[in-house]
C-alpha cells in the first residue's frame, strides 16, 4: 500500500466523459491500475456512470447539452481542481485504452498511475511548463531514436495544465491545439513525452463523445478554419490524410521558449535512474515478437 501511495499522482485524474458509461475505456484501466481518478459527466447521463462506476468515482456537472463539445466541461474541471487547491490538474479523454512506456526502444504496456507520477515528478522540476502530457503511442515507432519528449509542441487528449495559467478552454473545435497556441503565444512551454504515450481509440472510430456534434459532414473543414481565424497568422488550412487539417506555422518550430529549472533543486545529486518501481513482466502466454522475447530473457537474468 505505501509503495502504491508513493508512486501515484498528486494531483487529481479527471476524465471527461458523454455517451461511454458502457464503454469508457480510460475509466476502465485507471480502475485496473489502481489510479485514483473522477469522471465528470452531464446530469441526464450520470445515473447510468454510477451504476457501472460508482457514486464516489462520479461528479456530475451543472449543466447540460449546451451544444460547445467538451468546452464548458473542461472549464469547469480547471475551477474545480482550483477550489479543491491544486497546483495543477490531469483532463483525460474517455477513449484511451491504456498507457504505455518506451522501453529499450520498445513500446509496452505500463502502469499508468506511475506514468503519471513521472510526469508530474518531471513537470515540477521547471517553472515554466504550462502544459505537459503524453504523445499518442501511434506516432512513436518501435526501434528508432527519438527523443524522450519534444518541447513547445501541441499536447493532446492527455493534458497536466497549471492551473494558474490566467487562459482557459475556448471555442467549439480544436480546443487542444488552440489552448497549446495560448500558452506558447504567452511565453510558457509546453511538454510532450515519448518516453510514456497513450494508447488512443482513433477519432470517430467509436460511439458518443463529440463526434456526431463535431465531425460529421463538413466538420473537419470547420474545424479547421475555426482554428485558422483565430490564428491567422500561426495557422492555415491543408489537406492531409484525404481529409482537412489545420497546419502550424514551421510545425512549431517558432516557439522556441527554453525550460527554466526550479533553482531550489539540488540538480547533480538526482538520481541518474528511477524506474519507480517499473519492471518489465510477462502477461501473455506466448512472446511473438523475438525482440521482446530477448528483453524478457535479460529481464530475467537481472532479476532471478
Amino acid at each position: 500500500m505505501s509503495e502504491i501511495i508513493e508512486h501515484s499522482p498528486r494531483y487529481p485524474v479527471y476524465v471527461i466523459s458523454k455517451g461511454r458509461f458502457d464503454c469508457c475505456f480510460t475509466a476502465d484501466f485507471l480502475i485496473k491500475d489502481n489510479c485514483k481518478f473522477h469522471l465528470v459527466v452531464e446530469p441526464q447521463e450520470a445515473d447510468k456512470y454510477i451504476e457501472r462506476y460508482g457514486k464516489d468515482k462520479v461528479y456530475i456537472l451543472p449543466f447540460s447539452n449546451l451544444g460547445l463539445g467538451g468546452i464548458p466541461a473542461r472549464n469547469w474541471v480547471w475551477e474545480h481542481s482550483i477550489l479543491q487547491g491544486y497546483e495543477r490538474h490531469w483532463i483525460l479523454d474517455d477513449n484511451i485504452r491504456d498507457i504505455k512506456r518506451r522501453y529499450k526502444s520498445f513500446r509496452v504496456e505500463c502502469n499508468s498511475r506511475i506514468a503519471l507520477k513521472v510526469v508530474e515528478d518531471f513537470t515540477d522540476r521547471y517553472t515554466n511548463i504550462a502544459i505537459a502530457g503524453m504523445n499518442y503511442s501511434m506516432f512513436v515507432a518501435d526501434k528508432i531514436k527519438i527523443k524522450p519528449f519534444y518541447l513547445n509542441n501541441h499536447v493532446y487528449s492527455c493534458l497536466l495544465i497549471n492551473n494558474s495559467l490566467p487562459n482557459r478552454w475556448r471555442g467549439r473545435y480544436n480546443e487542444d491545439t488552440d489552448l497549446c497556441l495560448q500558452v506558447l503565444a504567452d511565453g510558457w512551454c509546453t511538454v510532450l513525452t515519448n518516453i510514456f504515450m497513450i494508447n488512443k481509440m482513433q477519432t470517430m472510430t467509436m460511439k458518443g463523445g463529440n463526434a456526431s456534434q463535431l465531425y460529421t459532414g463538413d466538420g473537419r473543414l470547420k474545424m479547421a478554419r475555426s482554428l485558422e481565424r483565430s490564428w491567422p497568422y500561426v495557422v492555415s488550412v491543408d489537406r492531409r490524410f484525404d481529409r482537412p487539417q489545420h497546419k502550424i506555422r514551421d510545425d512549431w518550430k517558432k516557439f522556441d521558449t527554453p525550460l527554466i529549472r526550479r533553482t531550489d533543486i539540488d540538480w547533480e545529486n538526482l538520481p541518474p535512474i528511477d524506474n519507480y518501481g517499473l519492471s518489465l513482466v510477462q502477461v501473455s502466454e506466448q512472446i511473438k515478437s523475438k525482440y521482446l522475447q530477448d528483453l524478457m530473457f535479460k529481464e530475467s537474468l537481472n532479476n532471478p
